[in-house]
């Protein structure tokens, strides 16, 4: 009997010394249950910081639970994704297409000096990988029963997004502009694009390559050359609702080789600057301002004209 007594009394210490498994007091758990129950991430992380701070001899308890809430928010989010990502895959060919309308006035500056009437369209379908683009632009303007401003362009621009910040374009674009004295212009080019910067409220991305095209004057004389393109989309979210846009296309034509660029026969630039204020969720109103330059324009024509217009957009 004494020496059972001795073998039991050290075992008796280790369990008194050990502390009891802690236990988070109801009132802490409901608190911490409340927050689960809404989803909200950033309140479940200040209910279990608190949680934590006023409790801390339950820390390890508590770290199992943010533990499981991150295990479960983690899943939801990866089973959402591959839904999305399914859903994209099932989509047919005029499914997901999202776009913006725009109608409005300018005033113009160059080869003519007047107000009239401006639209445009525009229609993008984003995918995994791939994404399309449809623009379709439009100023027209009578005066004293004839026409003074006749301008149009469309274009259809693909990409393959091939990683996190390049892509391929290709582009197929028309223009006509008869005060620049050319019925049509064609250009078709394809190259590289890059993302220098991609982030909430903040992006710009630049592409480049090759590119030819071919030019229906006024006069009956037509003109095809190769060529090489550059642009530029730069848009900044200067407050909410307040958004800075920055697009600019410049095309260079050689006489006929492409590594004669920089001292080629024509270098046209389009560069168009805006500025959109959101009135609602599918409107905003746009105040922007076109540049044309052509460096070698038609006899009679001059080599920039320039644009104002204010706007109202409708996204849908």
């Amino acid at each position: 009997m004494p020496r059972l007594r001795f073998l039991t009394l050290p075992i008796a210490l280790a369990f008194l010394s050990t502390p009891a498994a802690a236990e988070l007091p109801e009132g802490v758990r409901a608190m911490i249950d409340a927050a689960i129950a809404t989803g909200d991430t950033n309140k479940v992380s200040t209910v279990l910081e608190l949680a934590r701070s006023t409790n801390p001899d339950e820390g390890e308890t508590i770290d199992a639970i943010q533990a499981a809430w991150s295990a479960s928010q983690a899943k939801k989010l990866a089973e959402a994704q591959a839904q999305k990502e399914e859903a994209i895959r099932q989509a047919g060919i005029f499914d997901r297409w999202s776009g913006e309308g725009e109608l409005g006035g300018f005033h113009s500056s160059g080869n003519t000096n007047s107000v009239g009437i401006a639209a445009s369209l525009k229609l993008e379908r984003k995918g995994l990988e791939w994404t399309h683009l449809l623009r379709a632009r439009g100023d027209y303007q009578r005066q004293n029963g004839s026409t003074s401003r006749e301008q149009f362009l469309a274009a259809y621009e693909p990409r393959w997004q091939f990683s996190d910040d390049m892509f391929i374009y290709g582009l197929a674009q028309y223009e006509g502009d008869r005060l620049q004295g050319f019925d049509g212009r064609y250009a078709v080019s394809g190259g590289l694009g890059y993302k220098l910067l991609d982030r909430e409220g903040l992006k710009l991305s630049i592409k480049a390559g090759p590119a030819w095209r071919l030019t229906d004057f006024r006069d009956g004389g037509s003109a095809s050359r190769i060529a090489g393109l550059f642009g530029a989309d730069f848009d900044w979210q200067i407050v909410d609702g307040l958004t800075f846009t920055q697009d600019a296309n410049a095309v260079a034509e050689g006489g006929g080789e492409v590594q004669v660029l920089v001292d080629g026969n024509n270098t046209s630039v389009n560069l168009v600057t805006g500025l959109d204020y959101r009135i609602s969720s599918h409107l905003r109103s746009r105040l922007s301002y076109a540049l044309d330059y052509n460096s070698n324009p038609p006899a009679n024509s001059v080599s920039t004209d320039t644009a104002t217009r204010f706007t109202v957009v409708y996204g849908f």
